[in-house]
């Protein structure tokens, strides 16, 4: 099985790209993020064979999985889980999805960018992201095979960062988002690249001003986690950096992990 996640900034203005990257990528599972469409106008016969699960707003955020295999259930937001009065207001924007696929819990998630530290995006950031650890503990506590893909915007250490000097107080790379991170993998879940390879330079962001991307300038901020029972099924991922260089690009490219039985 793989399993993909690709931030396509906006599926409208990307459709053939995806339509283009799938016939050449025929994965099992693709999670998008930044969607930026409503439900009633996801394009959903542009990707047949595949099931669409989708949760969307109007020109923002906005989440979907493509599956070869249907869902067994979904679910969106983080709402199902922790209850409405816990989550409050954070579910307006649609930023996660879940679906059970193949007795795997896939869960597709579009994490706040934050703006600048200190900024109320960024209070809002880290208030969804503790939301997020409820939510995961939730499934860990149950210790079901979990797959969570999506952009993290978070730069995890220093290796997923072109150039890591004075980002501290940088988005996507401050003491308290690395903590949190952190924390998610203290749940016992576990970095799908970083099971297969330490090497610097692997990067799925890059902005698209001063030729980032032709000088490699960019960061790694779109993530697989697995919980630990699927690590041994891992047999590789990877970073597919040919869409990053079409025409009108994302400005992110596919993450692919690969299970096996």
């Amino acid at each position: 099985m793989q399993i993909a996640t690709w931030n396509v900034n906006s599926i409208r203005t990307r459709l053939g790209h995806i339509q283009q990257w799938l016939q050449k990528n025929p994965v099992d599972i693709l999670c998008l993020q930044e969607t930026k469409v409503v439900d009633e106008q996801f394009p959903q016969d542009s990707f047949p064979g595949y099931t669409c699960a989708v949760a969307g707003q109007k020109s923002y955020n906005g989440v979907a999985i493509l599956s070869k295999i249907i869902p067994t259930s979904i679910s969106i937001g983080f709402t199902p889980v922790l209850g409405a009065e816990a989550v409050g207001d954070l579910d307006a924007q649609k930023r996660l999805i879940h679906a059970q696929i193949n007795g795997i819990e896939i869960i597709n998630i579009y994490v706040p960018n934050g703006q600048s530290v200190g900024s109320e995006k960024y209070d809002y950031k880290l208030r969804w992201l503790r939301a997020l650890h409820q939510y995961l503990s939730h499934f860990a506590s149950l210790n079901l095979p979990v797959c969570v893909c999506g952009d993290w915007n978070i730069a995890p250490t220093d290796l997923d960062i072109y150039d890591p000097e004075n980002k501290a107080e940088h988005i996507m790379a401050s003491p308290p988002e690395r903590q949190a991170f952190a924390n998610f993998l203290s749940l016992n879940f576990h970095d799908g690249l970083r099971l297969c390879s330490q090497e610097a330079g692997q990067f799925t962001w890059w902005d698209y001003r001063a030729g980032a991307f032709r000088r490699n300038q960019g960061w790694r901020i779109d993530h697989i986690l697995v919980s630990a029972s699927l690590c041994p099924g891992v047999k590789n991922c990877w970073i597919d950096r040919e869409p990053r260089s079409w025409a009108q690009p994302s400005d992110h490219t596919p993450v692919v992990l690969e299970l096996v039985p």
